[in-house]
């Protein structure tokens, strides 16, 4: 496996030591519990200290950030952030960090150049994107983590079990292992809450689609997808069960086909209504169960991928919408 190392173990102490760091962060700064090598996307990452400026050009990080009481260490963002994903206090958080540039393309993918990134001096990027790669990045010694369930070529069916994971990891990086510990305790109490509501499966199928606005592609979301286990918790039978495929494009045919009972629509920013209309104006549409039923919820992206603990917000949402037990 390749490994990446920080440029220097100085670099990481002068800035541990310049960002205002409390207790814990000094004693993780002057090499307690450190070097730390965390796996990601199959390539050893490795901490010379507790990373304190960081870039993150995907949302999905947020979550853990927060909870571990790391984001003043996040010193410039890039790409969306809906104000629906979080709750005051993380907002407050965000709204301090400079926005170097929310510009996607068509299909929601960030584009941002690498000397804007390298400008920013980070020492840790989170978030990958189409034209900044892992390997752009370690070239100039800025190490970079991902979401695993975002990871190229990924196949690995993902679970709830892979937020509490992945939040023990952010936790060993950054130094907060007492803080992430904490953090599970309290995800895996709400889920079991959750879980008791939404009851026993029921026969009900549901699907999960992004579909395009303006027109264009519809996409559905296989088993290797955090939709799969979702929907399982709510009580639904994911209808794209048998698709080993994370996400894959869809013809109205094929749903008519499968027909499910539910449909929740995952969108990345405007107008709920919009994205709705992008699968219920289709020609046929009607036809469908859920149309017909008026079992149709649209629901942010980070709602239900990746696995973060946002998706356990996700989950509470469709119980509540559905009761999927009943």
């Amino acid at each position: 496996m390749k490994a990446i190392r920080l440029v220097a173990l100085t670099v990481s102490v002068v800035l541990a030591a310049g960002c205002g760091a409390g207790a814990d962060d000094t004693a993780a700064g002057s090499g307690q519990g450190y070097p730390v090598t965390v796996n990601n996307c199959g390539v050893d990452v490795s901490f010379d200290a507790a990373p304190q400026r960081i870039v993150l050009l995907k949302s999905a990080a947020v979550p853990y950030l927060h909870a571990l009481g790391v984001m003043d260490r996040v010193t410039a963002r890039a790409g969306q952030y809906p104000k629906d994903y979080y709750d005051a206090a993380t907002l407050a958080e965000l709204d301090r960090i400079p926005l170097l540039t929310d510009k996607t393309d068509t299909s929601g993918h960030l584009q941002i150049s690498k000397e804007v990134v390298i400008s920013q001096q980070p020492d840790l990027v989170l978030g990958e994107v189409d034209n900044l790669s892992r390997d752009t990045l370690a070239a100039v010694g800025i190490p970079l983590l991902e979401e695993p369930a975002m990871c190229q070529g990924s196949t690995t069916v993902p679970a709830f079990d892979d937020i509490y994971t992945q939040l023990e990891t952010y936790g060993k990086v950054f130094g907060r292992t007492g803080e992430a510990a904490t953090a599970v305790t309290a995800l895996k109490e709400r889920m079991t809450k959750i879980q008791a509501k939404a009851g026993a499966g029921s026969r009900r199928t549901a699907a999960v689609l992004y579909p395009t606005v303006g027109g264009g592609v519809t996409y559905a979301y296989g088993t290797a997808s955090m939709a799969h286990p979702q929907l399982e918790a709510a009580g639904f039978t994911n209808a794209f069960a048998d698709s080993k495929e994370r996400v894959f494009e869809v013809t109205l045919e094929e749903l008519l086909g499968r027909n499910p009972d539910v449909l929740i629509l995952l969108y990345s920013d405007g107008d709920p209504k919009a994205v709705e209309a992008a699968l219920t104006g289709l020609p046929g549409a009607e036809k469908l169960n859920a149309v017909r039923d008026g079992t149709v919820m649209t629901q942010l992206f980070n709602f239900t991928e990746p696995p973060t603990p946002l998706s356990i917000d996700g989950l509470e949402s469709i119980v509540e919408r559905f009761k999927a037990g009943t």
